[in-house]
């Protein structure tokens, strides 16, 4: 008698002769196995009993490359089996053609034979290899009486004494072996494990060019903001200095002594070189903030600002102002003089010479005393003109520094952010390049992998259907009998 084994190789090879034949090793076992508390465990230990003569053998029992030579699905009585139950099928069953359900505890279940059907039906719609399934009940450890196990042991007895359980179960090697094959082929040509990357890779191809576009939005819009906001503040900064410092001088000058007036235009010149350095600093100290925020690179420090051109107080040239106090003066001093006399001679006929002196020295004296107080309001009132004229050349000279810094440092944040701009798009764009080619590569390699399924699957398929065509033939007692 030929091998049934090399029969079916040969029956492949006929076909695809360089297609490495089934790794999978036929062991002379029937697995038992089922879904957790399906009653597995009772089945095989009274198949056991009931068979000494045969193996059986639990899922774990099988090394990954032996197959058996039949399989039993246990499940229970109290439900149809689920989804998850036809794929424990699949796994035990992929190179074993004898496959029998059982539905176990039907002792406690009076309906186990509407869940018998049901679980029929569940199988057979799972797959089509699964039509001609036999099912049968069974009670391995019932609560009273005898295990029922009569249909099973027969069934198994039957195909365990066949002569072409070998053969068919080689064929179903043969056909998990080709039709695995084929889901490769499928697989690889369809790109299935080459899409995620794929995916990812356009997603992190947008996202690159669109925050290029937004990077460069916000800090164009962010420069902007920050160069006009710091433009207003040191504008209005500059400003209130000045009037500070025009309201402090003012009152300094109301309040001017013969003495200081020597003092009054050092001092002068002093507090509005202080208020140029004030503004200079604070305009130093704000466009380094906006540099920080913008992170770009602070201006350099420049050197100290010229303070601005003053000319000096006009208050020694009053000759005719002075002969004309002087004039009124005296003419104040003499009326003076003239009602001392006549008061001291209403008084005291003899006291007149005294008279005479006493208003002399009070006319003299009051004629100095007028004299030079309207020489000190006059020139304090030059010294406020003067400090006014000082301020508003002070403020022009610091809002024109302002102006000129920030446009300066708008120039310069607008070069360097310029320059890292065209960094940054160049590294995206190279960026863009790598994710580019990685995706012609997938493409690539997609078109070779439908290149190799259009060469290599019609053999394989017409292997898969002759060896399926085998399946569907006259099989032995109890085998599936068709096809996935």
């Amino acid at each position: 008698m030929s091998d049934p084994v090399a029969a079916a190789d040969a029956t492949v090879a006929a076909i695809v002769s360089d297609v490495v034949p089934p790794a999978t090793q036929s062991r002379d076992a029937v697995l038992v196995t089922g879904p957790w508390l399906a009653g597995s465990s009772s089945l095989i230990a009274a198949l056991r009993n009931e068979m000494p003569e045969c193996v059986f053998v639990e899922a774990g029992e099988l090394a990954p490359d032996e197959a058996p030579a039949a399989a039993v699905f246990v499940v229970s009585a109290i439900a149809p089996i689920l989804e998850t139950d036809c794929a424990l099928v699949d796994f035990a069953a992929r190179c074993t053609d004898h496959v029998v359900g059982v539905v176990s505890k039907i002792d406690t279940h009076r309906n186990w034979r509407e869940v018998l059907a049901d679980d029929r039906a569940l199988l057979a719609a799972h797959a089509p290899r699964y039509e001609h399934v036999p099912w049968v009940g069974a009670a391995a450890a019932p609560d009273l009486g005898d295990p029922i196990l009569d249909d099973l042991v027969g069934l198994l007895r039957r195909w365990l004494s066949g002569t072409d359980m070998a053969r068919r179960n080689r064929l179903r090697a043969w056909e998990f072996r080709l039709q695995t094959m084929i889901d490769r082929y499928e697989g690889e040509a369809a790109g299935a494990d080459r899409q995620a990357r794929v995916t990812a890779l356009r997603t992190n191809r947008d996202g690159v060019l669109r925050e290029r576009r937004v990077d460069k939005s916000q800090r164009a819009i962010a420069l902007r903001s920050q160069i006009q906001q710091a433009r207003v503040q040191l504008t209005y900064f500059a400003r209130n200095r000045c009037t500070s410092v025009r309201a402090e001088l003012a009152e300094d000058a109301s309040n001017m002594t013969r003495r200081r007036l020597g003092e009054f235009e050092p001092y002068v010149r002093a507090r509005i070189g202080d208020v140029v350095d004030e503004v200079d600093e604070g305009m130093t100290t704000q466009l380094g903030d906006v540099a920080t925020e913008l992170q770009l690179t602070a201006l350099p420090p420049l050197p100290p600002p010229p303070p601005p051109d003053l000319s000096s107080p006009p208050v020694e040239s009053r000759r005719l102002e002075t002969q004309l106090m002087m004039l009124l003066g005296a003419g104040f001093g003499l009326g003076v003089a003239l009602a001392v006399t006549r008061l001291f001679a209403g008084l005291a006929p003899g006291l007149t010479i005294a008279g005479l002196v006493a208003g002399g020295a009070v006319g003299l004296l009051l004629t100095v005393w007028v004299v030079g107080i309207r020489g000190l309001l006059h020139d304090r009132a030059v010294l406020d003109r003067w400090v006014t004229d000082a301020t508003a050349s002070l403020r022009s000279t610091v809002e024109e520094r302002v102006a000129t810094r920030v446009l300066a440092a708008e120039t310069a944040y607008t070069s360097e952010l310029a320059a890292r701009e065209e960094r940054e798009s160049a590294a995206a764009t190279d960026r863009v390049a790598e994710i580019d080619a990685e995706l012609r590569e997938h493409a690539a390699a997609t078109a070779r992998a439908v290149a190799l399924r259009d060469r290599g699957l019609p053999p394989l398929q017409q292997a898969l259907d002759v060896v399926r065509a085998e399946l569907c033939g006259p099989a032995s007692a109890g085998g599936t009998g068709s096809t996935n």
